[in-house]
């Protein structure tokens, strides 16, 4: 399974183009991290892909995940996964129903929530089950997050400044925690940042401008 971009070009609707030409390859298991200066289209990007550009931006070129072309598939229907900075959870549900409504919907009842805390015992976190997400630290928070996504099984995941409200101390244990689940999910993931200290050892880099020619550099 692959994450493939050719030939992207994503326009503003005033006609300003963000940039042009942009072929990438992200292969499963994968991590591309994208960096750049605030307002090249890093997170306009990543909302091409997940399928949730909004009126504002225009774009060509393709976009292809396992060699099926997503562009005219709808965005609940591409299994993309996404995690922002903020963690997005629900304030009105307990942790365990966080999880659980990730879950895809043939799991049904009680296997609902045993699949919930499954996955809660797997990152030592059972124990928080039933507490509310502002009852939780930043980093437990985060850790639900990316939990939450992997629980809906997709096929890409899209980071956006994942780290970037952590503290420097957790930011660096939880992006190898994220980056071992990754892996482990083996699916491709892109990652945008503005920190060279985020990105993963042995990830591949991509830095502004991106054009067609743009060689990917293996970050050590």
């Amino acid at each position: 399974m692959s994450l493939c971009l050719e030939n992207l070009a994503i326009r503003k609707s005033s006609g300003e183009v963000l940039f042009s030409s942009l072929n990438m390859r992200v292969e499963k298991g994968e991590v591309l991290c994208l960096m750049g200066p605030s307002g090249c289209g890093k997170s306009t990007l990543l909302d091409v892909i997940a399928g949730h550009l909004s009126d504002e931006f225009s774009y060509s070129g393709r976009v292809k995940l396992d060699g099926i072309t997503l562009d005219a598939i709808a965005a609940h229907k591409r299994n993309v996964g996404i995690l922002f900075q903020d963690d997005l959870l629900f304030p009105h549900l307990c942790v365990w129903e966080n999880l659980a409504f990730a879950l895809p919907d043939h799991i049904k009842g009680n296997e609902r929530k045993e699949r919930a805390m499954q996955a809660l015992k797997n990152i030592a976190l059972t124990q928080l089950a039933d507490s509310y997400p502002d009852q939780i630290s930043g980093g437990q928070r985060a850790r639900v997050s990316l939990t939450r996504m992997l629980l809906a099984n997709p096929k890409v995941a899209l980071l956006d400044e994942p780290f970037s409200k952590l503290d420097k101390a957790l930011r660096t244990q939880f992006r190898d925690w994220v980056v071992e689940q990754l892996k482990e999910a083996n699916i491709p993931a892109l990652m945008v940042t503005h920190d060279l200290e985020d990105i993963p050892p042995g990830s591949q880099l991509l830095s502004w401008p991106w054009n067609a020619n743009v060689e990917e550099h293996v970050y050590a």
